[in-house]
């Protein structure tokens, strides 16, 4: 490519959506798009900061790092410049030409077009760079990379393509001139620039200068880290706005947590959770979002374990003060002091969540909607503190309304006195858990059941088998015996009563012959009330929904037999007894409790065939 060719591209079709949102002003307040852009030029400089530390050279022609912002009035631009570690040709085509977050054309699809409706749905996902758009109707960037000799220009007017140049006597870093629409000439200002970064921007570690029409700088920002200053001394609106830097997000964080560890480990943590439940929180990388820095140095954000994926919720800093500046990703993952501080770090938030459970259940609430099943993932690691994730559980259960949940401790305290174990059941919908027959039973006596549907809820309670001595139980096992449970004695048995367990013992039997190896077993349970059938499983045999989810996920070849329990009082079962033709209802009450727990029906010509026979009986009557 010569050297004064230029280079026209498309804009990834993710971008250009996002274009659209943010020149239509999605944002009620645009000034949030300078709070972007010092956050992009601070992460810059924290990057360059942290390579140079290994690789001075690449600062060496400008040691200081710094942030300026320039008000040009008589041409009608912004540029907002910083000495960060600068972009290469590919890296701005890749990081202005692309949406590169994994999971963006799931957000963009969620999209309404309503720009209320979607404002959460944006605090999900972040702009960044794009909110220049808000306020320009052409954008200039010139980045030179460090320690590359060549710098680049990009320019794009947000129409669905950009250029992008060779740039003569560009230095490193990255400057961002954004030409002005005619109602955005306010930006200008030097005024109204310093109070918005002293609003959005004061606890960048960086200076941030503002310079006027006549050449005037002034130091707009404390430049120093917010994380070291005295709790006391910071205001809830510094925290905010640290927050929207740390998470690119605009919503408010849910909880703040700082704290300074001091001892034999020394550290500094600042972390939020957030309000709004970031779009990516469930893809497969888990990738966290806790930033690491080594005596106010940058370190990373990436591929360390600081905090566990099911605390990825977490947004934030940590500042050690006993980890080396110099220590590289590859050892840093096998540093013990990692390893403590991380620990140190689950107990706080576990702790913190614990308190806030118990003064505000309705505000927990809203945690738990957005991050309980991240959080439930812990509980199948084997290192984590099972019992204290547990106390922060919360549960929807047969107990409690839609909206309501309870905690493990609630539920224990409410056990029946005979009761020695914690049932639960899983499904997909909770509407459908409410209405199972596998309940009926336990809804008679009064024994209440957790109601699970979240997919992790499927394998901790294989793991986490307990809860301070209680037993958690799936009250799809066949073993359970609910009056064993309450204490509820049968009567004295009579010549009648040994006549009917007898009878209801052969049918089990002519069931079992029918179905063949179709069901594992048949048995007479007194879970059911209402129902006539339904499938269980033995005691440590899998559950049937994680089964289901195993055959999903081609991790099985074949489903396992199940057994049919059947209710001796129900009038079905009661009129099959002593009857000589009775294969066509046993085979629609097998596919019935089958379709009750998701389960396929094997021969649907057959179950149609013999449910319209009865259908045509029925009305024939």
């Amino acid at each position: 490519m010569s050297e004064n060719s230029k280079e026209l591209h498309q804009f990834n079709a993710q971008v250009s959506k996002v274009l659209q949102l943010m020149i239509h002003s999605l944002y009620t307040n645009k000034d949030i798009f300078l709070r972007e852009l010092i956050s992009n030029a601070s992460d810059a400089c924290d990057k360059l900061r942290h390579l140079a530390i290994t690789r001075p050279e690449l600062a060496k022609d400008q040691p200081e790092f710094a942030i300026t912002i320039v008000a040009d009035k008589k041409n009608n631009r912004l540029t907002i410049t910083d000495s960060g570690i600068g972009m290469d040709r590919d890296e701005l085509i890749a990081n202005l030409g692309t949406i590169a977050k994994s999971g963006t054309q799931e957000f963009l699809t969620q999209l309404s077009g309503d720009s209320k409706k979607d404002m959460p749905l944006i605090g999900q996902f972040g702009v960044g760079f794009y909110s220049s758009f808000m306020v320009a109707d052409k954008v200039t960037v010139i980045s030179a990379k460090a320690g590359d000799d060549k710098g680049w220009q990009w320019e794009s007017e947000g129409t669905g393509e950009f250029t992008i140049e060779p740039a003569q006597d560009a230095r490193r870093g990255t400057s961002i001139t954004l030409h002005l629409k005619d109602d955005a000439k306010e930006y200008l200002d030097s005024f109204r620039l310093r109070h918005i970064v002293q609003a959005y921007s004061d606890h960048i570690s960086f200076p941030i200068s503002v310079i006027d029409d006549e050449g005037n700088a002034e130091l707009a920002n404390s430049a120093s880290a917010l994380w070291m200053r005295q709790k006391s001394e910071i205001t809830q609106e510094q925290y905010k706005e640290f927050y929207h830097h740390v998470a690119h997000s605009p919503d408010e964080p849910w909880l703040t947590l700082h704290n300074k560890a001091k001892g034999k480990l020394e550290y500094t943590s600042l972390l939020f959770i957030p309000s709004l439940k970031p779009f990516d929180l469930f893809h497969p990388d888990r990738k966290r979002r806790v930033k690491l820095y080594v005596k106010r140095v940058f370190i990373t954000d990436e591929n360390v374990d600081l905090v566990p994926a099911y605390m990825r919720f977490l947004r934030g800093i940590v500042d050690s003060q006993d980890l080396p500046l110099n220590i590289s990703r590859e050892t840093l993952q096998h540093n013990p002091l990692l390893g403590k501080i991380r620990d140190s770090l689950v107990g706080r938030v576990l702790s913190e969540l614990k308190k806030k459970a118990e003064a505000d259940a309705a505000g927990y609430g809203a945690f738990w909607k957005n991050f309980g099943a991240v959080l439930k993932e812990g509980l199948c690691e084997a290192a984590a503190p099972r019992e204290q994730i547990l106390e922060a559980c919360r549960f929807t259960s047969s107990a409690t309304l839609e909206e309501h949940f309870t905690s493990l401790d609630a539920y224990v305290g409410r056990m029946k006195p005979g009761q020695e174990e914690i049932y639960y059941l899983t499904g997909e919908r909770l509407e459908a858990l409410r209405a199972s027959p596998q309940l009926e039973g336990f809804a008679k006596r009064g024994i209440e059941v957790l109601l699970l549907t979240d997919h992790v809820d499927d394998f901790w309670v294989n793991v986490a088998t307990d809860y301070k001595g209680k037993k958690f139980k799936s009250v799809t096992r066949a073993d359970i015996k609910l009056d064993d449970v309450t204490g509820e004695n049968k009567e004295e048995a009579t010549p009648e009563s040994k006549t009917e367990d007898a009878d209801i013992s052969a049918l089990c039997a002519r069931i079992k012959t029918i179905l063949g190896d179709k069901v594992k077993d048949v048995r007479a349970t007194d879970k059911l009330t209402t129902s006539a059938v339904c499938l269980a499983v033995e005691e440590g045999a899998m559950d049937i929904r994680l089964e289901r989810f195993l055959l999903e996920q081609k991790q099985l070849q074949s489903a396992t037999a199940k057994i049919l329990e059947i209710n001796p009082a129900h009038s079905i079962i009661r009129a099959i007894t002593g009857k000589e033709e009775i294969d066509d209802v046993v085979w629609l009450l097998f596919d019935q409790a089958r379709i009750l727990e998701g389960e396929e029906i094997t021969d649907p010509a057959a179950f149609t065939r013999r449910l319209q026979s009865f259908v045509e009986k029925s009305l024939a009557a």
